[in-house]
């Protein structure tokens, strides 16, 4: 028994009720202490386990391509005639070569089409050539790395003739176009006196479109 008690006792207390209150008190300062503890350990317990992810969304990202197609005439040679000057001309035809005459730009596969302005070379004196009697033939040019190429060769018309069809693109490719008219004495006849030389004219106009 505690001196408290003892002393309680002398002054006519109850020292069991004093005890039990006692242990009442420790009881519940050992649950309360406990049950820091857990709690401390579970939350420690749940900082070491978790972890912040943040928000999230999305984006869709495209790349576009657009077609894209230039066709450039060599500025030197915006002209071209076809001289007939001798005997032999005038026999077996006349023939330009244009090197390098078309420069073009293509994503991916073109054709390139020569068309005539009007169906025939006109001239003032009422005489016409027929364009149909001009072959143009394209070929590869001096910067040109495309392969597999169709390189043709095709009557001049004023519907338009395909002369160049490939299924790659490229940049700075260049091609050669070589203009080529009739022999066998066709045009004879098609000289006017006192005119030095006598012209036939027509305008041909070159296109590149997508393939």
């Amino acid at each position: 028994m505690n001196t408290n008690c003892l002393s309680n006792a002398k002054k006519g207390n109850n020292c069991k009720y004093s005890n039990f209150y006692q242990e009442k008190m420790k009881t519940k300062f050992l649950i309360a202490f406990f049950a820091l503890i857990v709690s401390y350990g579970t939350s420690s317990l749940y900082a070491q386990t978790t972890t912040t992810e943040g928000a999230s969304d999305q984006v869709t990202l495209n790349i576009r391509l657009k077609a894209i197609q230039t066709l450039l005439v060599n500025s030197g040679q915006k002209v071209v005639n076809l001289d007939y000057n001798t005997t032999s001309d005038y026999a077996n035809g006349v023939s330009s070569d244009q090197a390098d005459h078309l420069t073009i730009y293509s994503t991916g596969g073109f054709e390139i089409k020569a068309k005539s302005s009007s169906a025939a070379l006109t001239n003032d004196g009422g005489k016409n050539i027929e364009v149909s009697d001009i072959k143009i033939t394209a070929s590869k040019g001096a910067t040109n790395k495309l392969i597999g190429v169709d390189y043709l060769s095709s009557a001049l018309s004023a519907d338009g003739t395909t002369i160049v069809k490939s299924d790659m693109g490229g940049v700075n490719q260049t091609f050669n176009i070589k203009y080529q008219s009739a022999g066998a004495d066709k045009y004879i006849n098609h000289y006017k006196h006192k005119e030095d030389p006598t012209y036939f004219t027509t305008t041909v106009t070159y296109t590149i479109y997508a393939k």
